[in-house]
């Protein structure tokens, strides 16, 4: 029997020197866990305000390219342009996601964690993204309880086969 994750409370403070742009992603990244999706938020701000925020939604939605990213962006809706913008993730971008962020502009990535799964980093500067990892340990144990308690999941998240 597979046990749900241990996910760091939902209704723990924000840290002190804390952005809101990242709160936002990390609280959707609790509320997707709260859903029994995949704990990955996303915030997209611009001039330090909030534009929107979205979760992994691919098992609530049953949609292959829901990652959180992809959700923020759909929730922001269209705009003129993005190169003022900064997206927040609470993991490292994955190819699809990267991809996403190269063909909109976006200058500036600010990522909770990349101990979990690395991304797609080096493809985002080359491409003259700004890249930041916070290191948060709260998406590191977040993502880290999520991954041992659903391995199968994580690894139809991510496009990977499941050990046999």
């Amino acid at each position: 029997m597979t046990q749900e994750p241990q996910l760091p409370s939902a209704t723990a403070p924000p840290r002190v020197d804390a952005d809101p742009a990242f709160e936002a992603a990390y609280q959707a990244a609790q509320k997707s866990a709260r859903e029994g999706g995949i704990p990955i938020g996303a915030a997209l701000a611009r001039g330090g305000a909030v534009i929107a925020s979205g979760h992994n939604e691919r098992v609530q939605n049953g949609d292959p390219i829901a990652h959180g990213e992809m959700s923020a962006l759909r929730a922001a809706g269209r705009q003129k342009s993005y190169r003022d913008t900064t997206l927040y993730t609470t993991l490292a971008p994955c190819a699809m996601c990267t991809g996403t962020i190269i063909q909109f502009k976006i200058p500036r990535v600010v990522v909770g964690e990349a101990r979990t799964f690395g991304g797609e980093f080096e493809l985002l500067r080359s491409r003259g993204v700004e890249v930041i990892v916070l290191d948060d340990q709260r998406c590191v144990d977040m993502m880290r309880a999520f991954q041992e308690s659903k391995p199968d999941l994580w690894a139809e998240d991510i496009a990977e086969d499941t050990a046999e």
